[in-house]
């Protein structure tokens, strides 16, 4: 079955978690240096034309001179996924063109500047093979690969460059008969004289990344003879051997970047009698797990440059200098990168020339990318310049006076019965570059009854006074935790007049105190602020649950250090709000699809429903990926299940909450609709599933309520009969639930109107519980709009 470039990468990045997120532009994937020219690549721009940079040398700085795309658009096209050029000619390539066909642009040299020439793609190149992932251009010899071709075994095409400049296809190069599917032979590329190394990632199931690499001999034009195909005979799952290859003086070298807890290696082999055999293994000379080393790899004067981009936090690359005598390696040393910052990815691609060179750090700025550009300086290399790609166009803030919902729109956005009272923009609540919106949550001051709202980015917490709903006033940042990774995942709740702030997927961040009455005298600018406490049992969170009649908080999903709890509830006392203390555990061991009891977010509450067992108690509602499940937690050094259940089609059973009356449970499944797509039965409509929870030792899931849009859903809240659900591209959808049987839209804000894909972008959450009715909704790439639901009025 041939797979399309999106479901190639994501196999793949799965186990290569130093890489890039996929839908972020990606600037500096990949680039080319030449003599007083920078080309460099933002390929990742799915609903535009992608773009390659050109710079040139000017009063001693490498400034933008131009740019070029693809001649025809094709939505995202992945332009820029390689580039390769010599004198003559330049190359690009481009994976999802035409449905993940892919193709190549040439390029020639007119007047100094670069004209498109053609278009290259064999005929046996088929729909889904994504054709143009990586080249390598070595004289008048070009090297393509299609690694979703002939059910992602993959393949290399060889073209051979004319007097006029145009090509023609020489040979095509296959991992042999017996390869099995996805293979991905074509992973990587390197050519030294007559001979050419590729990798082959190996992302089936059964392989799961454990890699291998292939070396091939010219005998003649067009006549290539497979040599070797190297592999390592203790292969772990996700080794990625093969991620990067590269050649020094007829050494063949092979990196591992997964090896060892994706520490990573570069392994070393010589033609010895006529056959390729190990010969030593390179590595950092200051190993760490995560580092990555041998994900990116290039040769130049006696030198390999190793790129280690999970290294040090930011990346690293290490060049490792070759003794053409001995034949061994002799020395190691370490190029540092600019302004670097958690999960920037410095050194996933490295391009040299005579005296500049590019580094790519394409998870900078939460995949936006960078580029560093380092001059030679003698023998050593210096880091000169950070060059960036253009920003994504920022909406405009809506300010001063509502905008209400008129004939269906209310300023650009469609709407139903949801007035817009203003909007700002993630870049005017404190979010940097490539920031965006996560979770919301809200404080009304007890003192004088203002209204706060408090947004999550990927990068920090805004607080924002919406007492004036229509002229928001931004009063500050608390940034992540002081050596944390940006990340998309924040969660905040709220007890006794102070914020709680966990992370997921953000290294060592714990949880954020801060206390809230410090709003009241912020002055007329933002201010930066620092936590009143930092909770340092957990490292990365997934969410915080807080239950404010008991003062209880639950992390869930913990990971990375500290107390994880299986991702179960850890449980933590703050009764004293700026002294959290850390009081157990609690996992349902029957749920979670690793079987840890692993809670992706829950709701707890002093249960007073109809199960006269439970009145009074302390239950806690975990959405427990496969499962609901029903606890007990009033004691918190013995809790206990009360029971679990699971339900049709489930995917990832992920947020959920009670109704008024405790009767009733709501929940959604954020994976299903996705599932349903891929397999080709997509459902009627977004999914919300309703529990009868009249019993708690047997809770029903007694509906599944269809919505009128589909897309996926993410997190939902109920207050007075209404439930505010933010799925995605379609915003805020309100329902009435006060027949929980029969939920009913009555009105909506679509936040993402340009879009009804099936995909995470963006309302992310919302809060509805502003006794002014102020309802705070963020939008992941958008920012955050405060709204208002308008009830029909009813005539008597």
């Amino acid at each position: 079955m041939r797979r399309s470039v999106g479901s190639i990468l994501a196999t793949v990045l799965a186990v290569a978690a130093w890489h890039a997120p996929l839908e972020a532009q990606q600037f500096g994937a990949y680039a080319a240096a030449g003599d007083g020219e920078l080309l460099i690549a933002e390929p990742v721009k799915p609903d535009e034309p992608a773009s390659i940079y050109v710079y040139r040398m000017e009063g001693g700085e490498w400034v933008e001179s131009g740019r070029l795309s693809a001649p025809e658009h094709d939505g995202g096209d992945y332009f820029g996924r390689f580039i390769v050029a010599d004198d003559q000619s330049l190359v690009v390539g481009g994976t999802t063109f035409e449905e993940s066909t892919g193709g190549v642009w040439t390029y020639t040299r007119q007047g100094g500047e670069w004209e498109y020439a053609g278009f290259l793609r064999p005929d046996d190149v088929e729909i889904g093979d994504s054709f143009g992932r990586f080249a390598a251009l070595q004289g008048d010899q070009l090297f393509v690969s299609a690694l979703g071709h002939n059910e992602s075994r993959g393949a290399i095409w060889v073209f051979r460059r004319a007097a006029d400049g145009s090509w023609t296809e020489e040979a095509k190069l296959t991992p042999g008969d017996d390869a099995p599917a996805q293979e991905f032979f074509g992973w990587s590329i390197s050519v030294d004289g007559d001979r050419l190394i590729t990798g082959a990632l190996q992302a089936s199931q059964q392989l799961q990344n454990r890699g291998a690499a292939y070396i091939f001999r010219q005998d003649g034009p067009g006549q290539w003879t497979q040599e070797a195909r190297l592999s390592l005979d203790d292969a772990q799952p996700g080794d990625t051997y093969g991620a990067a290859v590269g050649w020094m003086d007829g050494t063949a070298l092979v990196g591992a970047p997964g090896r060892n807890g994706q520490t990573g290696q570069v392994h070393v082999y010589r033609m010895n009698d006529g056959e390729w055999t190990a010969d030593g293994v390179l590595g950092a000379y200051d190993p760490s797990p995560g580092a990555g080393f041998g994900s990116a790899m290039t040769s130049s004067d006696g030198e390999v440059w190793i790129g280690a981009p999970g290294a040090g936090a930011s990346g690293r690359v290490y060049k490792m200098t070759f003794d053409s005598e001995s034949g061994a390696f002799v020395g190691a040393s370490k190029v540092e990168g600019l302004d670097g910052d958690v999960g920037d990815g410095f050194g996933g691609f490295i391009t040299v020339g005579s005296d500049v060179a590019v580094v790519g750090a394409p998870g900078d700025d939460f995949g936006l990318g960078s580029a560093i550009v380092l001059a030679r300086n003698g023998a050593a290399w210096e880091a000169t310049q950070k060059l960036y790609g253009e920003d994504p166009t920022a909406l405009d803030p809506l300010v001063a006076e509502e905008v209400t919902c008129d004939d269906g729109s209310a300023d650009q956005f469609e709407c139903d019965r949801v007035d817009i009272l203003s909007f700002l923009p993630v870049t005017d609540i404190g979010g940097g570059r490539g920031a965006e919106t996560n979770d919301v949550w809200g404080w009304a001051d007890p003192q004088d009854g203002r209204e706060y709202a408090i947004v999550g980015r990927t990068d920090g917490t805004a607080f924002i006074d919406v007492t004036d709903p229509s002229n928001p006033r931004y009063l500050g940042n608390l940034p992540k935790t002081e050596g944390s990774q940006g990340n998309a995942w924040r969660d905040v709740k709220v007890y006794d007049n102070h914020a709680y702030v966990v992370a997921d997927g953000a290294g060592d961040h714990g949880m954020q105190v801060f206390d809230l009455t410090r709003l009241r005298s912020v002055g007329d600018e933002p201010v930066t602020f620092d936590e009143d406490a930092l909770y340092d049992e957990i490292a990365s969170a997934h969410n915080i649950v807080i239950n404010e009649e008991t003062g209880f908080a639950y992390a869930v999903g913990a990971n990375s250090g500290g107390e994880t709890c299986g991702g179960g509830l850890h449980i933590i006392d703050i009764r004293d709000p700026r002294n959290p203390t850390f009081q157990g555990c609690f996992a349902d061991t029957t749920t979670g699809n690793a079987g840890t009891g692993y809670s992706h977010d829950a709701m707890c509450t002093v249960y007073n429903g109809p199960d006269a067992e439970y009145q009074g108690r302390e239950v806690c509602f975990g959405s427990n990926e496969n499962a609901l499940s029903i606890a007990d937690l009033t004691d918190k050094q013995n809790p206990v299940q009360i029971s679990s259940a699971t339900y049709p089609n489930v995917a990832y059973a992920h947020q959920g909450w009670i109704s008024e009356d405790h009767r009733y449970f709501f929940m959604n499944d954020e994976g299903d609709e996705s599932s349903s797509v891929q397999a080709g039965q997509p459902m009627e409509g977004t999914r919300t599933l309703v529990w009868d929870i009249e019993d708690l030792d047997d809770p029903l899931m007694v509906l599944e309520h269809f919505g009128e849009t589909f897309t996926i859903d993410h997190n939902l809240y109920v207050r007075d009969n209404l439930m505010y659900q933010s799925n995605y591209v379609s915003g805020l959808r309100v329902l009435d639930v006060s027949d929980p049987l029969n939920p009913t839209e009555v009105g909506f804000l679509d936040t993402v109107p340009w879009s009804e894909e099936v995909e995470f972008d963006g309302s992310w959450s919302n809060y509805p519980f502003f006794p002014s009715g102020t309802i705070v909704v963020s939008s992941g790439k958008e920012g955050v709009f405060f709204v208002r639901y308008n009830p029909r009025e009813l005539i008597p």
